[in-house]
């Protein structure tokens, strides 16, 4: 059996400890934000947190959670308020948004290491996340948006 806090809530689990992250989050608590891309860590769509540092949680088993802190889009900001969140939409980042839940994890994390990232910061930390509909122009100034309003978690 493992333990681990989900968005500040402590989960346990007693089942395979190899299973990915990914699927306990999405069927076992219904936390659908965290979406499946590519399944081999490759895209960034499933980028969530793990004692604060991005994770893809398609490649990350459930055994290397335990103990530790997760937090996912929905616990970003509950209320979907924090300033990336706020970004993103008002600066109508996503097209389709599939990946966007990804990025928003990605951008939370470098905006918590860099609070002022340049260009070739973000390029350099967001590079993992793909975007299929080509929003890297929108995502780039919805980071920099956020990082002048305090984007920290």
């Amino acid at each position: 059996m493992a333990s681990f806090t989900i968005n500040g809530a402590l989960h346990t689990f007693d089942g395979d400890l190899e299973m990915p992250l990914l699927w306990y989050l999405r069927d076992e608590l219904g936390l659908t934000g965290t979406k499946f891309g590519c399944g081999i860590a490759q895209c960034g769509a499933c980028t969530i947190h793990i004692d604060g540092a991005p994770s893809l949680a398609c490649q990350t088993p459930l055994a290397l959670a335990e103990g530790r802190e997760v937090i996912t889009i929905e616990g970003l900001s509950p209320e979907g308020n924090h300033p990336l969140q706020v970004a993103w939409r008002e600066l109508n980042v996503a097209q389709c948004g599939y990946c966007q839940t990804g990025q928003i994890m990605q951008a939370a994390a470098l905006l918590q290491d860099t609070p002022n990232p340049t260009d070739a910061d973000i390029d350099g930390v967001m590079n993992g996340n793909l975007c299929r509909c080509g929003t890297y122009p929108r995502i780039r100034a919805a980071i920099k948006q956020a990082a002048s309003k305090g984007g920290r978690l």
